[in-house]
């Protein structure tokens, strides 16, 4: 019997559920500002109490691994972890842009997640689903979101833009695409933390000490404190 936990904390959205082989048991998702340090470790809590489900019946940890807000996936990751090694179970981490893509699988074409990174910049991956089967076209990437949308007008390809920060750069998406462009339903731009349990898994497990988050790129504190010393 698999009973999965998936927690994800990577962006504004607090995402845990429990999956029990094809059946989603639980799922608790909210979106608002306010501090996921404080808020997932007792959203885990109340989720299991509320299905009957004890430490001890889990058989597997899936967390969203980033890119996203630094604190928030280190928090998430924190947790997964914790738990993953004090259970004594696997850990699984799959990409954060990867969890939003899976919401447009009835897209006939290819899925383009994106979160903001400020500056012009984004967070951004391109997936597509073959055979049911959610694929990366192009890896998670940290890039100018104008450099991304010519790369993708160059492919002259329907894109189907998702994620709670498409609306920040929709204009610019339909300047540079057109009629190529298509936007996800606002309920399709949460991440859900049930589909994160499913993409985990088919995932190999990973050491729960040697498990980091996927960043895309080094904290602002971090890359200015190279920029000194390469100074």
């Amino acid at each position: 019997m698999t009973k999965v936990l998936a927690i994800d904390t990577s962006t504004y959205v607090l995402g845990v559920a429990l999956v029990d082989e094809d059946k989603v048991i639980g799922e608790l998702v909210t979106n608002v500002k306010k501090n996921h340090s404080l808020r997932a470790m007792p959203a885990v809590e109340k989720l299991m109490q509320d299905c009957d489900v004890a430490p001890t019946d889990l058989t597997r940890i899936v967390v969203g691994k980033g890119p996203g807000s630094y604190t928030g996936v280190r928090i998430g990751v924190t947790v997964a972890k914790t738990l993953a090694w004090s259970l004594n179970i696997p850990l699984v981490g799959v990409s954060s842009l990867e969890l939003v893509a899976a919401n447009g699988r009835y897209f006939d074409g290819s899925i383009c997640a994106l979160q903001d990174a400020r500056r012009g910049q984004v967070y951004t991956g391109l997936y597509r689903f073959k055979e049911d089967e959610l694929v990366t076209e192009i890896e998670d990437v940290n890039i100018l979101m104008t450099d991304w949308l010519q790369a993708l007008k160059d492919r002259q390809e329907p894109v189907l833009f998702i994620g709670n920060d498409v609306h920040l750069h929709k204009e610019t998406i339909i300047e540079y695409l057109g009629e190529l462009a298509h936007f996800a339903q606002v309920s399709e731009n949460n991440p859900r933390p049930s589909e994160l349990a499913f993409l985990g898994l088919k995932r190999e497990a990973e050491d729960a000490h040697s498990f980091v988050p996927n960043y895309t790129r080094l904290a602002e504190a971090e890359a200015k404190w190279l920029e000194s010393k390469e100074k």
